[in-house]
């Protein structure tokens, strides 16, 4: 290829240098400051047109249509169990491969960070300020996760939100041998339980989901029980 590439070249040279030099083009005149000529003005004239005539409908509302390109897939951890989460809220996992349960919307929200939704139930997976996973109904900043590249093809999922506030390590998905999902504290970036294999299974478009607050769960409120008979006769 780089022969016939180098033959073309001298050919398209030995073609130039026979024809001789190209004839030098007349000056172009330059029109006064202030005046137009004709074709100017006819220019000017349809470039007009063409703004007053595009799109008389206006811009097209794009907030309802999908925009952002994400994929269907199954995450398959490295300890041997897929990501699943169940309609109760249970995130967890498993060794069932065709559950539907287990298949996840990956949503890219910003430059490397994603959101998973389950295609199941449309929840997404979110981790809270003690690294426990949880289910949530809206999008939310516990729902974001950036996402990093592993050896052999394996991503990890960190959250952005939370990380260790000494050393500043990440919290990151993970799955535990026994198939409970682990807390993010716990779980470091080299282990296996924070690895997770993309099982592909379609390419789709997204709308980009809204953000909500995050909802603080209410304080429980502890219960004094009442004095027994006994301690009140005593009083």
């Amino acid at each position: 290829m780089a022969a016939l590439a180098s033959t073309l070249i001298r050919q398209k040279r030995e073609v130039r240098d026979s024809v001789g030099p190209r004839p030098v083009p007349p000056p172009r005149k330059v029109c006064p400051r202030g005046t137009k000529s004709l074709c100017q003005k006819q220019l000017l004239f349809l470039v007009s047109k063409v703004r007053l005539c595009g799109n008389p409908r206006g811009p097209l509302n794009k907030d309802n249509e999908p925009q952002l390109k994400g994929i269907v897939t199954r995450l398959l951890c490295r300890v041997g169990f897929y990501l699943q989460l169940l309609p109760d809220g249970t995130i967890q996992g498993t060794k069932e491969e065709g559950n539907a349960h287990t298949l996840f919307n990956v949503i890219p929200v910003g430059l490397r960070i994603v959101a998973i939704q389950s295609s199941a139930c449309g929840q997404y997976v979110a981790m809270n300020s003690e690294g426990r996973l949880y289910n949530s109904t809206h999008f939310t900043a516990e729902c974001r996760f950036k996402e990093g590249v592993f050896e052999n093809y394996f991503v990890t999922y960190s959250s952005t939100l939370y990380h260790q506030r000494s050393s500043g390590r990440s919290w990151y998905l993970g799955i535990a041998k026994d198939g409970r999902a682990m807390e993010g504290n716990r779980v470091k970036r080299h282990r296996p339980a924070g690895h997770f294999l993309p099982k592909l299974s379609e390419v789709a478009l997204y709308k980009e989901p809204s953000l909500h607050d995050v909802v603080k769960p209410s304080p429980k409120v502890r219960l004094t029980s009442k004095p027994s008979a006994r301690i009140r006769a005593a009083r």
